[in-house]
C-alpha cells in the first residue's frame, strides 16, 4: 500500500489539460480559460463623470459664483462645443466631460434657474470625474489563462469586449460499474443483487466537478464484458468501479491487463477506498473505484475531482480542507488515513464543530447524505479529546 498524498501526486502528475474549444460568454462561468482575457478598449474610454451636474472650470467654479449653462451632456450624447470661462455644462453620471472642463459641480451643490448654475460649494481640480482608463487600458491582461471564470470575471470580459472566451472543454470521463450483483435503478435485481448507485453518484460529482460523465451500460463479471465496456472511445479518463479488490470476481486488473493496461499503481492506505488502481489503458488514463459506495466517493472525493481540475487547466492540488473542532472523542488511528464521515454545527462560540457519526460502515450511504464533512484522521494520528482541532473536508463545496 502507498500513502494517499503519494497516490494522489502520482496521479495528477500524469495528466494534462484537456483541448481547448470556444465559448460564448454567457456560457463560460465555471470554466477554465485557455487564453488570457485582453482588453480590446480602454475603460473608461475618456473622462466621465462619476456623478449628475455640471462640468465646469474648477479655478471659476467658487461659492457664489454664477455661471452660464451652455449644453448637456448626457451618457452617450457627449457635449461637442468647449467649455470657456464663466460656461457650464449639464452631465449626467456616465457623461464625457467635454473640453475646458476640469471639475463637476454636483447638482446638490448647485442652483439652477433661467439659463445659470450658482455654486454653492467650491470644486476642487479633478472632482468627481473618472478618468480615461481608470478601469483598465486597451492590451492590458485582465484574467491569465487558468483562471476559473466568476461571474465577476464574465462582466470584466463583457466590460473588455469579448462576446467569445477560449476556455479547455469539459473533460469527458467514463464510467464504467462492474458486477453480476447490481441492477441500473428501476430495472430488475438479480437475487442478493442490488441496485446500482456509484455510477450516478460519480457523474453528478463529475458534473459538480467541471466534467461530462460518460456513463456506460454496467458490465458484468466476465473478462469480456469489461474488456468491451473499457474500449469505449471518446473520453479522456475511464473510471470503473467495482472488482478493484483480491477477490475471485474482482476482475478489472485481469480484464484489462488482456487489453494492455499498464497498471502504476494499486491499494492505497487509507479507509474507507483501499482498493484503488490507477494506471493506463493505451492513451486513456483509468481509475479503477472501489465498488463500495461509500469508498468509491472518498476516493472521488480525494482523487476524481482534483484530476479533473488538472484535466481542466487548473493546478494540481490536494481538496481545500478546513480546521474544525472535534465534537466527540477521536480514537488514536491505524496505518490507514481515515475519513470520518460526521456533521457539522456551531458552538456558542461561533466555532465549526464536526461530530462523527458511531457507526463508520463504507456501504452507508445514508449516513454520507448526512454527513457534512469527513473528519482527516492521519496515519497513525493520536487519539484526541472532544474539542481538539482537526482538518476536515467540507463535503457542501464539492456539490456532494
Amino acid at each position: 500500500m502507498i500513502p494517499l498524498d503519494d497516490a494522489r501526486d502520482r496521479i495528477l502528475a500524469a495528466l494534462r489539460p484537456v483541448a481547448a474549444e470556444t465559448v460564448a460568454l454567457a456560457e463560460g462561468w465555471g470554466r477554465v480559460l485557455a487564453r488570457p482575457v485582453v482588453a480590446r478598449l480602454t475603460q473608461p474610454p475618456a473622462d466621465v463623470s462619476a456623478m449628475d451636474g455640471y462640468a465646469v472650470r474648477a479655478a471659476e467654479a467658487v461659492a457664489g459664483a454664477s455661471l452660464a449653462v451652455i449644453g448637456a451632456a448626457p451618457a452617450g450624447h457627449p457635449f461637442a462645443g468647449r467649455v470657456g470661462p464663466g460656461e457650464a455644462v449639464r452631465i449626467f453620471t456616465g457623461g464625457i466631460v467635454p473640453a475646458g472642463a476640469d471639475g463637476i459641480l454636483l447638482q446638490e451643490d448647485a442652483e439652477a434657474a433661467a439659463g445659470r448654475v450658482t455654486v454653492r460649494e467650491a470644486v476642487r481640480p479633478g472632482g468627481w470625474i473618472r478618468p480615461q482608463g481608470l478601469d483598465f487600458t486597451a492590451g492590458a491582461v485582465l484574467l491569465p489563462a487558468g483562471r476559473q471564470l466568476t461571474a465577476r470575471d464574465i462582466g470584466l470580459a463583457a466590460a473588455a469586449n469579448h462576446p467569445w472566451l477560449a476556455v479547455h472543454r469539459r473533460p469527458v470521463i467514463g464510467i464504467l460499474a462492474t458486477g453480476d450483483e447490481i441492477a441500473l435503478p428501476g430495472e430488475p435485481i438479480p437475487a442478493g443483487g442490488i441496485v446500482s448507485s456509484n455510477a450516478h453518484a460519480l457523474a453528478a460529482l463529475i458534473r459538480a466537478g467541471g466534467g461530462q460523465p460518460m456513463v456506460l451500460p454496467i458490465a458484468g463479471d466476465d473478462r469480456g464484458a469489461i474488456a468491451a465496456g473499457a474500449a469505449v472511445r471518446g473520453c479522456d479518463l475511464l473510471v470503473t468501479t467495482g472488482g478493484a479488490s483480491v477477490g475471485e470476481h474482482d476482475l478489472i486488473q485481469a480484464a484489462l491487463g488482456e487489453e494492455g493496461f499498464a497498471l502504476d499503481f494499486w491499494k492505497i492506505a487509507m479507509r474507507p477506498g483501499k482498493p484503488l488502481i490507477w494506471g493506463r489503458l493505451g492513451a486513456v488514463p483509468v481509475l479503477g473505484m472501489p465498488g463500495n459506495p461509500v469508498a468509491a466517493l472518498v476516493c472521488g472525493v480525494q482523487f476524481l475531482l482534483p484530476a479533473l481540475a488538472v484535466m481542466s487547466g487548473l493546478p494540481a492540488a490536494p481538496p481545500p480542507t478546513t480546521t474544525v473542532r472535534a465534537g466527540a472523542a477521536l480514537a488514536a488511528n491505524d496505518r490507514r488515513f481515515d475519513h470520518l464521515r460526521a456533521t457539522l454545527h456551531r458552538d456558542s462560540a461561533g466555532r465549526q464543530v464536526a461530530t462523527p457519526f458511531p457507526q463508520q460502515d463504507s456501504s452507508m450511504l445514508a449516513n454520507l447524505a448526512r454527513a457534512q464533512a469527513l473528519i482527516l484522521r492521519p496515519v497513525l494520528a493520536p487519539a484526541l479529546p472532544e474539542g481538539a482541532e482537526v482538518p476536515a473536508i467540507l463535503l457542501g463545496e464539492h456539490g456532494i
